[in-house]
Parts: C-alpha cells; structure tokens; sequence
C-alpha cells in the first residue's frame, strides 16, 4: 500500500526555473494574479446537481471590484486557448469562481460560458508551486498528454483536463455493458508505468481521469493525471506506483482478472519505449529542464535519501545512490528507458 508521509509543502520557483519558464513561452504577463482572487467578501457551498458536497466552495466580489476581475479572467481564458487572441472573449462570460478550501493551496476554479451555446469550460488559477511545475512539464514532454499552462511570478494558470475522474469511474461505470476491461487494464498499467519512471507521485483514483473515445469496432481508453503537485516529493516508491494505491483496486482486479505476466511485461516495455521515443524528440528541452531540476531544492532530505536507496534496489543499479538531489533521481529513472 502507498502512503502519503505528510501533507505537501510547496517549493518556490527559483531563477533557473524562471529563466526555462521564460525561454519555453510558459511565463507571460497577466492582468491579474491569484492574490487578487482572495478579495472575495462571501461565499456559498457549491453542491452538484445531486445535492452532494462538491467540496468546492463559490466566492462573490464586491459590486466595484468584479467588472474588472471577471473582465481579466477572460482576457486569461484567452491568453490559454488563444495565445492571446481576445476577439473571441466577447462571446464569453464567467458563470462563477470557486476556491477548494480544503487543499493546501486553495485554488481557484473558473467557470466561463459561451453566450451563444452556452457551452461552458474551466481552468484553474493556484498559487504557483516549483514541484508542480516540474510535473507539468515532464507531462507534457513525455506524455501522450498536450498541457496548457502558464506562470506570472507566484501565479500559475492551468487549462481544464475533461474526463471522469477515476472515482466516479469505478463507483458508475465499471459495470457499463460497453466496458472492455482488457483495455482498460491494459492504460492503467501504461499509465502505472509513466507515473513510476518520472516519478509522479499520488496518483490514486482522485488524481487521474479516464477518457473514453469510442473506436470504430469498440472503445479506447486514456488515463490522465490532474494533480501534479507530488512530483519527486516524496521518499517511498510505492508512492509512485498507481498499483499500491488502495483507491485503485477496482481496476487493478480487473488487470489481475484479465492480463497474464507476460502481457503486463509489454505493455510496461511498449510504454518505456514510448517515453524514450519522446525524450529523444524532446532533447534540448529535457535537456534544459533537467539542469534546472538537478540543481533545484525540490525535497527534503529523508526522502531524497529514501527513494534513491530503494530504486537502486528496484533496479540493481548504484547510480541512484550518488543522486544529490530529487533531480538527479529523475534524471536517473529516465535513463533507464534510455533517450538520453
């Protein structure tokens, strides 16, 4: 079983990071930053159309303040869908801001509405964390996964990751007649494998979303984490595997019922080779993320020491146990794949 040792403590952005921000277009200029959004004078419970806790709750601005927030906010919603391009906010209008007052870092969620269909999206504005950042990145460089994201100083900005969340997805979905279990099983031990070799952690059924696309004969599946919060944070590698989390057991029955050992080898060596074909087409900005990850204090130092003593155990391999900080870790993981 996985276990969390203690809540997240978030790491600051240094030079170095903001300098990779800066050069890869992720750090740009935004009318508002997330300490204005704290100005709120009210707020509700926000409950689903059950009737349940979203554990979300709706904050309200004061009359003279909320023009000129809500205005901002589409103009951000631009800057993510657009690259800037504002023609298409006067279509756009922001339902609502809720904040999730029980994470430690109180994000805010964006509900915008498209006037003419009403079609609705969301994004999310936190409190910028360096842990987060390095996740989202390494996401986006070595995942099937594009991600939308942008910092401003202290501000980090994310775009909306549509699926169900792997809750829901056990608890209603699970007994679906259309549901193909071998392929389901199948993702989660691709996804089990991408978590562990960048090592992303806490990734139980909360954490990640399932997408299903209907396929010409039948239905494919993805699995995408949305909280990146534990990347290379903590010390136990279990932590890093999906399969250890007690969450997930649903699926991981499902693996257990319907995939021999030989057929999870594959997958897990088909996905290693994935990662490696992208860290190759990736190589100058692995490369550059990478020197600013080696060099960063992202961890503390039981837990530095802890992961590396048990990969270089996992692995046979006394590379890890030269690893000075939880980059060089990664690093490390990532070259057992090869591509670097």
């Amino acid at each position: 079983m996985a276990l969390i040792s203690k809540k997240k403590i978030p790491f600051s952005i240094n030079a170095k990071l903001r300098k990779y921000l800066i050069k890869t277009g992720r750090e740009i200029n935004l009318p508002l930053k997330y300490t204005d959004l704290l100005r709120y004078d009210n707020k509700i419970t926000l409950y689903d159309k059950n009737g349940n806790d979203t554990l979300w709750e709706t904050v309200f601005y004061a009359q003279s303040d909320l023009a000129e927030i809500y205005e901002n906010l589409k103009t951000i919603y631009a800057d993510l869908k657009t690259d800037g391009d504002e023609s298409v906010i006067k279509h756009l209008v922001v339902d609502r801001v809720d904040i999730c007052s029980y994470a430690n870092t109180l994000p805010f969620r964006v509900r915008i509405s498209n006037k003419v269909n009403d079609n609705y999206d969301y994004f999310y504005i936190k409190k910028a964390d360096a842990s987060r950042i390095y996740g989202l990145e390494l996401e986006h460089l070595l995942s099937p996964n594009v991600l939308s994201y942008f910092t401003c100083e202290n501000t980090l900005v994310e775009e909306h990751i549509a699926g169900i969340t792997g809750d829901l997805f056990m608890q209603n979905h699970l007994n679906d007649i259309n549901l193909n279990p071998i392929r389901l099983a199948k993702e989660f031990i691709k996804f089990n494998e991408r978590c562990f070799v960048r090592l992303l952690g806490d990734m139980h059924s909360s954490n990640f979303v399932i997408i299903v696309t209907p396929d010409f004969e039948d239905f494919h599946y993805r699995i995408r984490a949305i909280d990146f919060d534990q990347q290379s944070y903590e010390g136990s590698k279990s932590v890093y595997m999906p399969q250890y989390f007690k969450q997930n057991n649903a699926i991981i029955d499902l693996g257990m019922k319907y995939m021999t050992s030989e057929s999870v080898k594959q997958y897990q060596t088909e996905e290693r080779s994935l990662i490696a074909s992208r860290m190759k087409d990736e190589k100058v900005k692995l490369h550059d993320l990478m020197e600013c990850m080696k060099k960063d204090k992202i961890h503390f130092e039981e837990n530095l020491v802890q992961l590396r003593n048990e990969l270089a155990q996992h692995y046979k391999n006394e590379a890890f146990l030269s690893c000075q900080t939880m980059g060089e870790v990664v690093e490390a993981s990532l070259k057992m794949v090869g591509g670097m």
